[in-house]
């Protein structure tokens, strides 16, 4: 048996089954008896099967240290080394000891104030990594990696750092504080598989660039019962457009650039995005109306277009969201009822361990758009949880906030959970705001009101100089039970309204602290 198939065949169940073979084989101390009994030395057939056992063994152990230590990269198409890089860094990565393997940085827009060049680098890994990183444009006088809460302390040595990674991870590399030329890491898990080339079900993008063949040439119309695969090191220039089709997975490592949409899910069911990266969409990164049992996760996004939002959903229910990064220059999440041809409520919604920035706009934007024609829409069962929030710039004062839930046009948001989320110092904007709201530019009525909203292990370190608000319209549209538990503000544990600069309106009731670290619960409801 070569090392190769020995390291391939040998299991663990295997290894306990041989074990199990050798104790059934007499020893040196039972060798009398079994001679007595059978007239045979055996002597040297237990000795035979230990040492064999013993090389099986030492093999299945290097070959579980061998699978525990993995580094993927993948090098660009040869067609855009140039049109698509940024020389602000130079990256490598390497497993512990081996050989430092260089890392294509690409070059991804971001911010629509004022569009930037920042940069981006991606690979898989298992067991632990090293990373180097390298300053190409003088020397750093500091250097942060955040999330902050990931508490990774890289080592800076003039314009370089280096730091170890022993986990997936999604970053933000940022030298002196500059937050608009950094570096975006995202270190990947292995795939656990990978569909069949040939599996005619597989709509196959392997490494190279791919363009849509059919008129207008920006999108490929994917078919029910598909899975698109797009390799690591494969560019997608077209979006890829779900229209009436069920059971769908978009999976894989690679790119989707410059699409007018990243991602159209529109009518239709069981649609899976899993792993791939959308730079810089014309519009939204995944579009999705009257559509149900999504599921998005391991998603990186970046955006620097007007209304070039991350992630909205016009009338859908059934969404699971799980490890996103989004960098977007509009709402980085946005969930509503009715919007142009797309209606019905919008339930249950899941998002769990999700980076979110939002150079433009809202984090998180619930409830604006909804049917008049009826009743409005209901919007309910939304947990947000484990969240980072690295930005919020809002620039008009009256829909301001990092949990934004604004109801209109008749729709009622009820039952909306934001639990353990931490947000970073901001440009521009406010910590929350709950409001039923009667915007001109997008409303043609009110929202019905605000329900049941809980807010747990909430922190925030900024300068907080513009006021979170919670009210309704009048006495008919209100916003009413809203829960607040351990909210952090600069580290301080928020007792009431005033602590956290909170101006509760005249038609919000039922605002109540519940802090569970102290004796006494502090309650304050609107006036």
């Amino acid at each position: 048996m070569d090392f190769q198939s020995a390291k391939r065949q040998i299991s663990s169940q295997e290894l306990i089954t041989l074990l199990s073979i050798q104790k059934s084989i007499p020893t040196a101390s039972s060798e009398d008896s079994w001679r007595q009994q059978n007239n045979k030395p055996i002597h040297f057939i237990s000795e035979l099967m230990q040492k064999f056992l013993s090389v099986i063994f030492l093999v299945w152990l290097y070959a579980l240290k061998t699978n525990a230590q993995q580094l993927i990269t993948y090098p660009p198409p040869q067609a855009v080394v140039y049109s698509m890089h940024n020389d602000d860094f130079t990256v490598k990565v390497r497993t512990p000891g081996g050989k430092w393997q260089d890392l294509y940085e690409y070059n991804v827009k971001v911010d629509l104030d004022k569009p930037q060049d920042a940069s981006m680098v991606y690979f898989d890994f298992s067991g632990t990594v090293e990373v180097f990183v390298q300053k190409n444009n003088g020397n750093a006088q500091s250097v942060k990696i955040r999330p902050s809460s990931y508490d990774i302390k890289p080592v800076l040595n003039g314009n370089t750092i280096t730091f170890t990674l022993t986990e997936p991870k999604k970053i933000s590399i940022e030298f002196d504080g500059d937050k608009l030329h950094n570096l975006h890491l995202f270190a990947n898990p292995v795939e656990t598989s990978r569909p069949d080339p040939n599996d005619p079900n597989v709509v196959y993008f392997g490494p190279g660039v791919h363009v849509p063949k059919d008129l207008p040439g920006d999108a490929f119309n994917i078919p029910a019962g598909k899975t698109v695969y797009i390799a690591g090191g494969a560019i997608v220039r077209g979006k890829l457009m779900c229209d009436k089709v069920e059971n769908v997975r978009i999976i894989g490592r690679g790119i989707i650039d410059q699409p007018q949409r990243g991602v159209e899910i529109r009518h239709s069911h069981n649609v899976t995005v899993d792993g791939i990266i959308i730079v810089n969409p014309k519009h939204y990164t995944i579009f999705a109306g009257g559509s149900d049992h999504i599921t998005i996760s391991n998603l990186k996004s970046f955006s620097a277009n007007p209304w070039s939002d991350g992630l909205d959903f016009m009338s859908c229910s059934d969404v699971t969201i799980n490890d996103v990064f989004m960098r977007n220059s509009d709402d980085c999440i946005a969930v509503y009822g009715h919007r142009w041809e797309f209606y019905g409520d919008a339930k249950n919604y899941s998002v769990t361990n999700a980076l979110l920035w939002a150079d433009v706009a809202h984090p998180i934007n619930i409830g604006v758009h909804g049917n008049t024609e009826k009743r409005g829409d209901l919007i309910e069962n939304l947990l947000f949880k484990n969240i980072e929030i690295l930005e919020h710039d809002e620039d008009d004062p009256s829909a301001e906030g990092c949990m934004a839930i604004q109801a209109g046009d008749m729709n009622l948001v009820r039952n909306v959970r934001f639990e353990d989320i931490r947000v970073d110092n901001f440009q521009e904007g406010k910590l929350l705001q709950l409001k039923v709201a009667l915007y001109d530019k997008y409303n043609a009525a009110p929202g019905r009101g605000i329900e049941n909203i809980y807010f747990k292990n909430i922190s925030y370190n900024g300068i907080n100089n513009s006021p979170s608000i919670i009210n309704g319209l009048d006495k008919d549209h209100l916003v009413q039970g809203v829960t607040f538990e351990n909210l952090r503000i600069n580290g301080k544990l928020i007792s009431n309204v005033d602590e956290g600069n909170i101006k509760v309106g005249e038609f919000a009731k039922n605002i109540t602290f519940k802090n569970s670290q102290s004796k006494d619960n502090a309650t304050s409801s609107g006036k």
